[in-house]
């Protein structure tokens, strides 16, 4: 018996270390410098167990490769290459899309269908349908419509400051008031729903979206892992992603709200009716309408013509939501702490930003500012690019292989993707070379002034991503964006406290970007 049980061992450990190693030399064989993978986790044990952050491990592996145009790492056990000629990213993400249509697919598609029937997982002709279907919806002239929706909340959120910066001044860990923030204007633009999550602390809509997309939380971590590595013990335990009681509670907020609106007949500008247009085939597309937001907004990608989508499930036209929520819930809140943080460190970047606003606020003459004065704000559009160039929400995108490719890479040397295989465009390494962004540390607006933002090769300069998979939210996003920094900037001065830590250090993470003491902005009425 117990030489059965030593076999028995002997035979477990053995395809444990098969299955580790498996890989290994996956770029040895093809003539590709790589980083040496650890067992099961690969080259990513560094943000996983939170010991850095996503932006300092692009940047490290990359700098370790600095002569090399592709390189290998490990994403647990996949072989994944890594592009660093910005000329090369172009071509396979736009020239050869076609070979490249997909996102490796973190989540297995029957694992959480409310996150793998987004259109971010989606993949192949299922994809195309939906951005199809979708564009419209992230038109300029729909973002006109929900600019109001967006304004009401500034200046909502305004009046809460106010009270505040009056009844005693002190610092606010301004991520955490951001956070709330675009929790109440994606519940507006999205859902339909009004919400003020910073009167109304324990509100179901912001405990929900908290709950479900804490970038600090360690089983949320714990069960990304698991879904990559082991997703059949998941199923076998039935663990999902998210907790049945917020899954439930946005599904049903979605589906209900979209049966009231279509039995009474109501019509509001937002996600909710953009969803019911769509489903019925009424939403209707018109390239014109894809202005420009400023110069980080990426431009709507052709691409072969597709029929619409026209039958949905309930999970697909809540997973379109749900990717709306996730997406404007954490990465807008992210990146205006950020922004706060340089204008509270720049008094001169603060100063010329207030000036600007004053003087749209004076034209004004006491109306909410609109989408298109926003688009007229340059030095604003200046301050957000250079924030987004900072501190990209995304230090990296990925491309999977859908039928085979050779490219060549360098002096006659030759590389071929088979299907499943996987790529990362590494755009905080583009972001902070100093090639492409001269003094790359330091916070400069005027790197996109009228008369120097010519000199930036567009692509270097990729915070909503790049080709046909590109952010199809970015015009959205900017909106939030510059229409609460106009709102705050032309009442308050924005302070540093005792508590910013200057330079601010980015906590480890797997997910997003978050400061490790917080972001601590003093704001003071101006008179």
């Amino acid at each position: 018996m117990a030489f059965v049980l030593l076999l028995l061992s002997a035979v477990i450990l053995w395809f444990c270390y098969k299955y580790a190693y498996a890989n290994e030399n996956f770029f040895k064989g093809r003539g590709v410098k790589f980083i040496k993978p650890l067992p099961f986790f690969g080259s990513s044990f560094g943000f996983i167990t939170n010991k850095e952050n996503l932006i300092s491990f692009v940047n490290k592996i990359c700098k370790n490769f600095r002569n090399e145009k592709v390189f290998g790492v490990f994403d647990f056990r996949t072989p994944i290459l890594v592009i660093r000629d910005p000329e090369m990213c172009k071509n396979l993400a736009i020239k050869e899309f076609d070979h490249f249509t997909d996102h490796l697919n973190i989540i297995p598609d029957d694992f959480e269908p409310m996150f793998s029937s987004s259109l971010f997982l989606l993949g192949g002709h299922k994809w195309r349908e939906m951005r199809t279907t979708l564009s419209p919806a992230f038109t300029g002239s729909k973002m006109r419509l929900m600019c109001d929706f967006v304004v009401e909340i500034c200046e909502q959120t305004v009046a809460y400051v106010k009270k505040e910066a009056q009844e005693a001044p002190k610092p606010n860990e301004v991520r955490e008031l951001f956070t709330r923030v675009a929790a109440d204007m994606i519940g507006t633009c999205a859902f339909g729903i009004k919400v003020d999550s910073l009167n109304d602390k324990k509100n179901m809509f912001f405990e929900s979206a908290n709950a479900m997309f804490d970038p600090a939380s360690f089983s949320l971590t714990l069960k990304v892992i698991a879904a990559r590595t082991v997703p059949w013990l998941l199923k076998l335990l039935r663990i999902n992603l998210f907790d049945e009681k917020y899954r439930g509670f946005l599904k049903n907020l979605v589906l209900e709200n979209m049966k009231t609106r279509q039995e009474k007949n109501i019509v509001r500008p937002d996600m909710i009716n953009l969803l019911i247009e769509a489903q019925k085939g009424t939403l209707e597309n018109a390239s014109s309408e894809y202005d420009s937001a400023g110069f980080a907004t990426v431009e709507e990608a052709q691409m072969k013509p597709v029929a619409k989508k026209t039958s949905w499930t309930e999970d697909e036209i809540v997973a379109q939501c749900f990717i709306f929520f996730l997406a404007g819930f954490d990465t807008s809140s992210t990146i205006l702490s950020f922004a706060a943080y340089e204008i509270a460190r720049y008094p001169q970047v603060q100063e010329k930003l207030y000036q600007e606003a004053k003087m749209i606020r004076d034209e004004l003459k006491g109306k909410p500012i609109k989408y298109e004065t926003l688009q007229k704000m340059k030095y604003l559009d200046m301050v957000v690019s250079e924030t987004l160039r900072m501190w990209p929400v995304a230090p990296f995108v990925d491309r999977m292989c859908t039928k085979e490719f050779t490219m060549e890479y360098d002096k006659g040397k030759k590389y071929t993707f088979h299907k499943g295989e996987t790529l990362w465009i590494p755009i905080g390494d583009f972001h902070f070379n100093p090639e492409y962004f001269p003094d790359p540390n330091k916070f400069d607006p005027e790197r996109f002034s009228d008369e120097n933002k010519y000199l930036i090769n567009p692509n270097t300069y990729l915070p909503f991503g790049i080709g046909p998979r590109n952010c199809i939210g970015s015009r959205f996003a900017l909106m939030q964006i510059k229409s609460l920094l106009y709102s705050l900037i032309v009442n308050f001065h924005f302070d540093l406290s005792d508590k910013t830590e200057v330079p601010l250090v980015l906590a480890g993470s797997a997910v997003g970007l978050k400061a490790r003491s917080g972001v601590w902005i003093k704001f003071r009425l101006r008179e």
